[in-house]
């Protein structure tokens, strides 16, 4: 169980101060994590002895340990994929085989979906709208988020040539970054462990003053830092690799919202690719209807 998943299952009990605490470590989970626990105090209008007290009463040690628990919770903490292997390997050992790691990974891709749909509203559209009205639109993402990058540049380049995939192919990143003008939507993707690259694309397109989205697992990441707007999504596994199906989920949301907002215009443009993607053999022709 998270702390997240911990704080509500016992926030009934709690006395009204730990109540406010509480209540403000859900609403806020990535300043636990990135803010002083004084400043957290002030802002919750709670002394700083009831957040130890309150970590304390979830069963913590104390508040650093509270807040290491929420690293990991928003996928900050520098847990290694070999050790998230070795704990595989024991879980199998004792929950009793493959179809016990079945159930608990799909159980927490939906809950990985859950999260994602509540921790955007209203962003995605404004991120789409950020989309819609870019002249050109750049979209970047390496090594496991590449594909999530690919997935939504192939989708928005079936009813629009002005989008560019940076994707530093043969070390040429830096010769792509130089075609970003100020006027221009940049769209980055990363999870924790963070890309070197995706940085740099973040940092150039703030350099170039493009609007910059950021679709990643934390409003504390160094892409959301810099992002005019940043979308969620969660990364949890019980596998020893971070999940990217909510990511995957949460570019097809946006694919959506940036088609509905084109309006009708785009239709055409979309049925001529897809024709154009049959005629041209790249998509295999319909079997035609047997004779009955």
């Amino acid at each position: 169980m998270n702390a997240s998943d911990l704080i509500r299952e016992r926030f009934s009990t709690l006395s009204p101060g730990l109540q406010r605490a509480g209540k403000y470590a859900l609403d806020h989970p990535n300043e636990i994590v990135t803010v002083s626990m004084r400043s957290i105090a002030v802002r919750a209008e709670v002394p700083p002895a009831t957040l130890v007290r309150f970590a304390q009463t979830l069963g913590f040690a104390g508040w650093p340990q509270l807040k290491e628990a929420f690293a990991l919770e928003l996928g900050l903490a520098p847990e290694q994929y070999g050790q998230r292997a070795q704990s595989l390997i024991a879980r199998s050992s004792k929950s009793g085989g493959d179809t016990a790691l079945q159930d608990e990974l799909f159980a927490v891709q939906a809950h990985n979906l859950q999260f994602t749909k509540t921790h955007n509203g209203e962003a995605l559209g404004r991120a789409a709208a950020l989309l819609v009205g870019a002249p050109q639109l750049h979209v970047a993402g390496f090594r496991a988020s590449y594909a999530l990058a690919f997935h939504l540049a192939y989708g928005l380049r079936l009813f629009r040539p002005s989008v560019q995939l940076l994707d530093g192919h043969a070390g040429g990143l830096e010769m792509q970054l130089r075609a970003l003008q100020p006027v221009d939507t940049v769209l980055v993707v990363g999870f924790a462990p963070y890309s070197r690259e995706a940085e740099v694309v973040a940092q150039a397109a703030r350099q170039r003053g493009c609007k910059l989205v950021a679709i990643t697992d934390s409003t504390a990441s160094p892409l959301s830092l810099l992002a005019d707007e940043t979308l969620l999504f969660s990364v949890h596994s019980p596998s020893f690799f971070p999940s990217t199906a909510a990511g995957m989920a949460l570019v097809e949301a946006l694919l959506e919202l940036v088609v509905a907002q084109s309006g009708s215009a785009v239709v055409g443009r979309i049925a001529a690719a897809e024709n154009q993607l049959f005629t041209s053999g790249a998509y295999l022709q319909k079997p035609a209807a047997r004779a009955p």
